[in-house]
């Protein structure tokens, strides 16, 4: 399980700017936002840091096949993920462009001489395969038919001198750390696939490229003739965001990182580059590394051939923010890939949301709205029934939060407004009963629906403060003043 500390930092990976983002970009980025929202409401300092990758042979070629510099195409798509803020009520705060060369350069720079000083890097002739959609090196045991497993093309023969990163000389203390969860990764799976991965020992890694290869990038300092390849370039970003460069106060106080979130895809970077890098520049490890699944549309996996791409702008556009949020957080499995469909996003939408909270919140503030303000004293006015319930499931809640299991989370809140329903039904406060027992009554539901409001805030922030504006509590009393529905009912 996550500790709990004064000081949370968060990060997620941060995105190829080679198009715009999509749903699964969203979700990366959404879930981090929740962990986020919910130390925050625990009185955790949170620093929560997203970002952009912009260097590459991909992006220079995508630029120049757009007839634009390297910089305009990367700074018209990094807009594009700056704007999954707005669209997505994410709560980031500090976006990080491995562009920026007053923020990012100097600490990616310095962590280079610090590898070389380490006596970690040095040089040598490379032959190999490269894939430029991957921007990595691959071997033939990765090829399926003789083409990359994800972007399904053939690689690029590649024969160049490259600086080289002695991840070799870390393999075993790598390997001790995430056994011992001094580097925690979540979930136990991705814990096992990437031990499985590194007991057979860890290869050096291509560090460079030669600037005649790859114009566009970070320069290597100890070397004109050379750019930085994407591991120093890249996942650098954690500790310059935060002032590594100067070794800033923020940077003494936030790091080590307490989670690391990102897709299963980049787990062996994160989880076996990253921390030798670390390792050699004489730095703490992150503490806690979080590996969620893909989303696939209908069953099939997203692609620009297949047409499939789901833009997470269009998508709120139609349903509203809260709405998105909470099906990428409800129907797609934490620790899982998982999937995206119309029908079932309505299905969804309509059960849980209209017909559940949505109606939970109408009922309620259209009842108590007769009475308001509902007085009340917690002891002799809220039923024993609902504080059980309410106990049991934050109990729960808890759990699933602090094993970052986020749609088992909704699933525990979710349930409490089916108690509430069932609450309300069995007591009918519409039939004709006593002042004083309709005001119990009222008070237990009113009590039940700010239980909910409290779990369910850090995953749908709006609907939480629209559920506050009807139904608040101040000075022993439930204030009531109905407004608009919260999600009308999808036909």
């Amino acid at each position: 399980m996550l500790s709990i500390n004064m000081k949370f930092y968060i990060t997620t990976a941060i995105d190829y700017v080679n198009a715009k983002p999509h749903i699964g970009h969203a979700l990366e980025k959404i879930q981090a936002d929740v962990l986020a929202r919910y130390h925050r409401a625990k009185g955790d300092d949170v620093w929560f840091l997203t970002g952009t990758d912009e260097h590459g042979t991909k992006n220079f070629r995508t630029a120049e096949a757009a007839g634009k510099t390297a910089q305009e195409f990367v700074d018209e798509n990094a807009g594009y993920f700056k704007n999954l803020k707005d669209v997505c009520n994410l709560s980031w705060d500090d976006f990080i462009r491995t562009t920026d060369t007053k923020k990012h350069w100097p600490g990616v720079q310095k962590l280079w001489t610090k590898i070389y000083e380490a006596g970690d890097l040095y040089k040598k002739t490379y032959h190999g395969l490269y894939c430029v959609g991957c921007e990595a090196f691959i071997t033939e045991k990765e090829l399926v038919d003789g083409k990359c497993q994800i972007h399904k093309k053939e690689p690029e023969k590649v024969e160049q001198e490259n600086w080289f990163f002695r991840l070799s000389k870390y393999s075993s203390q790598i390997e001790s750390k995430i056994k011992n969860d001094e580097l925690k990764i979540i979930p136990e799976s991705r814990k096992n696939e990437i031990l499985s991965f590194i007991q057979s020992g860890l290869e050096d890694v291509s560090f460079s490229r030669p600037k005649k290869d790859l114009q566009w990038g970070i320069p290597v300092p100890n070397d004109p003739d050379q750019v930085m390849y994407v591991w120093c370039d890249a996942l650098s970003n954690y500790i310059t965001a935060i002032g590594y460069a100067e070794e800033s106060e923020k940077f003494k106080k936030l790091w080590p990182s307490d989670l690391q979130v990102i897709g299963k895809d980049i787990l062996r970077f994160h989880a076996a580059i990253w921390p030798g890098m670390l390792l050699s520049a004489g730095l703490p490890l992150p503490k806690s590394l979080f590996v969620h699944g893909f989303i696939t549309v209908e069953g099939e996996k997203m692609s620009k051939t297949l047409g499939n791409i789901i833009d997470p702008v269009e998508l709120v556009e139609k349903y509203g923010t809260d709405a998105v949020r909470y099906y990428l957080l409800r129907e797609i499995s934490t620790y899982e890939d998982g999937d995206y469909g119309k029908n079932k996003f309505e299905e969804r939408y309509n059960a849980d949301l209209a017909n559940g909270i949505g109606n939970l919140v109408a009922r309620v503030a259209t009842l108590g709205e007769r009475i308001t303000p509902v007085k009340f004293d917690f002891e002799k006015d809220i039923e024993d029934l609902v504080k059980t319930e309410c106990g049991r499931t934050f109990t729960n809640y808890e759990k699933n939060i602090s094993e970052i299991r986020l749609n088992e989370a909704l699933v525990s809140a979710w349930e409490l407004v089916s108690v509430a329903d069932k609450y309300i039904n069995e007591k009918k406060p519409w039939a004709e009963k006593d002042a004083e027992e309709f005001r119990k009554i009222i008070a237990s539901s009113c009590y039940l629906i700010g239980v909910i409001n409290n779990l369910i805030s850090p995953f749908v922030p709006e609907t939480s403060e629209k559920i506050s504006e009807q139904i608040s509590y101040s000075e022993s009393a439930f204030k009531i003043n109905k407004g608009a529905t919260l999600f009308p009912r999808l036909s």
